[in-house]
């Protein structure tokens, strides 16, 4: 099967795209991870718009997944221009792979440190799979707030809400560590980080009706 073939396939809304991908992971689960990879490079380079097409197969082939490489994820991650392809690229792919230890904290800590806009969020975002339950996590406080620290003066807004979701989420599995790291820190994070994350500390939501 080559990216071709998948994208003429995907048509519609997001769930009728995402019942074609289930039965395209179906038909490729026999496949060696070598070639999920160079299918979901393909469809990446044909399509940047398909990346979490590309990332929700290797998320669902066992075999790929389980032995992913930094290397890997990263060649995965070039080009990222959007929130929405930086967003599916952590939920589904890097954080996950760095949570199963097959990316290291240095890595994700030059992403942080990256140039890039979109690196930078791609760091934060990150941390979500290390701490909501239905992404598989169970709360890690302590590579979440070092990701944040190294982040937490810096003012693009991409990255800014990047941080606030990082805390918020968090903040389920470990409300004290995230009331902590804001008194540490009041004065350096963005006013809207602020707001979204101690709404969420107070009252469960990133903004409450009044």
């Amino acid at each position: 099967m080559n990216a071709r073939e998948v994208l003429s396939r995907i048509s519609g809304t997001t769930a009728s795209t995402r019942r074609t991908r289930r039965q395209i992971s179906k038909e490729i689960a026999a496949e060696k991870r070598e070639a999920v990879l160079a299918l979901a490079y393909e469809l990446i380079d044909c399509d940047p718009g398909s990346r979490w097409i590309a990332y929700e197969l290797i998320q669902n082939h066992p075999a790929t997944r389980d032995k992913i490489t930094a290397t890997e994820v990263e060649r995965l991650g070039e080009g990222l221009s959007s929130w929405s392809g930086v967003d599916a690229f952590a939920c589904f792919l890097s954080g996950p792979a760095w949570r199963e230890g097959h990316v290291c904290d240095a890595v994700i800590r030059r992403w942080a440190k990256s140039k890039d806009r979109w690196w930078r969020r791609a760091a934060l975002v990150s941390t979500v799979p290390l701490n909501v339950r239905a992404r598989g996590g169970s709360g890690d406080a302590g590579r979440t707030l070092a990701v944040c620290e190294l982040l937490k003066g810096d003012r693009d807004e991409m990255v800014v809400k990047a941080l606030s979701w990082a805390l918020r989420a968090l903040a389920k599995p470990d409300p004290a560590a995230v009331r902590q790291f804001m008194e540490k820190f009041a004065d350096e994070l963005a006013p809207l980080a602020k707001r979204e994350v101690r709404n969420k500390l107070t009252t469960g939501l990133k903004n409450p009706r009044h």
